[in-house]
């Protein structure tokens, strides 16, 4: 049986390598490995073009993306983990003691649909009841899903200026760090700048809130999803069962190393801090071991005017443990 060419654009983790080099193979997959850097110029790409077979885009591209009926479906597989309770950043003088002080204020996040502002969000709405309407939310940059209509209170900013300078000149008074928000100018498909963005955090207790989060609500955030064209899920079925083996194969041995102290460098120390929150596996996969993190995103997405509609677990994901393997 000859093996289907799939074209795959899956940015480097170290749970992710040995999927990219080849020394994990996908079971009945020609894999032609195409890196994007940054990855965000891949989502924008597989959302607008449909360039890629299999992609590794942002959960909310995709949640949005599959509500107004864009031809690809994601797998359980979620090669990026972190809470939201950091990286809101707030200005001293703009007396923000509370989340709920953010109401009224003008705030900046790259793109309104952004994953770590939507989870951030999420936190803020659900855990200390900010109205989100009453928030000015200022973006520098298109959202992937063009379809999107951005809610009344989101405003893009002036053409040239950025949320860098705006927060530096006090026209926002939060932004989200790095490149959600203040720690980048420039556009992702063109390549941006790192800026400095050395201001206060939101919640400056971050690592216990989330610690108390999780233990309460059993959602763990995800990033990273990987989706499959519905043509290729249509012809060749039994392809999430091999992409989903071959990604577990690939993320449960870099899991070992890092249990046993093998893996080192900063995705090491990331992991092994989250797993004195969330136990031995800090990348689960599965339809299951992720079904509230997956439900709080579809509903928060839906709440947040990202989507035109609610959508199900089974419309949104491919079980790959209910499919049959590839047989000879």
């Amino acid at each position: 049986m000859s093996k289907v060419h799939l074209k795959i654009a899956v940015a480097e983790h170290p749970h992710t390598s040995a999927i990219r080099d080849g020394s994990i193979p996908i079971e009945g997959v020609d894999a032609e490995i195409v890196t994007v850097k940054p990855q965000i110029g891949a989502f924008r790409r597989m959302v607008r073009d449909l360039e890629f077979d299999v992609c590794e885009i942002a959960p909310t591209t995709y949640i949005i993306a599959r509500a107004y009926g864009k031809k690809f479906k994601a797998l359980p597989i979620f090669v990026v983990r972190r809470f939201h309770h950091s990286g809101l950043l707030v200005r001293p003088d703009a007396s923000i003691v509370t989340p709920k002080d953010l109401e009224g204020k003008k705030a900046g996040v790259r793109a309104y649909s952004v994953t770590t502002g939507v989870w951030t969000r999420q936190v803020l709405i659900d855990e200390y009841g900010v109205d989100n309407s009453k928030i000015n939310w200022f973006v520098d940059d298109e959202e992937h899903v063009q379809e999107l209509q951005l809610p009344a209170n989101v405003s893009h900013v002036t053409a040239g200026d950025s949320l860098a300078d705006m927060m530096a000149r006090g026209d926002i008074v939060a932004g989200f760090d790095a490149a959600a928000g203040i720690g980048r100018t420039g556009a992702p498909t063109g390549g941006w700048q790192e800026v400095e963005a050395n201001y206060p955090d939101l919640f400056p207790n971050a690592e216990a809130l989330e610690a108390d989060y999780y233990a309460r609500t059993g959602v763990y955030p995800m990033h990273g999803t990987i989706v499959v064209k519905d043509s290729v899920l249509e012809e060749h079925p039994w392809v999430a069962r091999s992409i989903y083996d071959a990604f577990t194969k690939a993320k449960d041995e870099w899991v070992a190393r890092l249990n046993s102290g093998e893996a080192t460098g900063a995705g090491a120390d990331k992991y092994r801090k989250l797993q004195t929150i969330v136990g031995p596996d800090p990348l689960p996969y599965g339809i299951e071991a992720n079904r509230a993190t997956i439900e709080a995103l579809e509903k928060t997405a839906f709440d947040q005017g990202l989507t035109p509609r609610r959508m199900s677990m089974d419309e949104l994901f491919v079980d790959p443990e209910q499919v049959p393997a590839l047989t000879a």
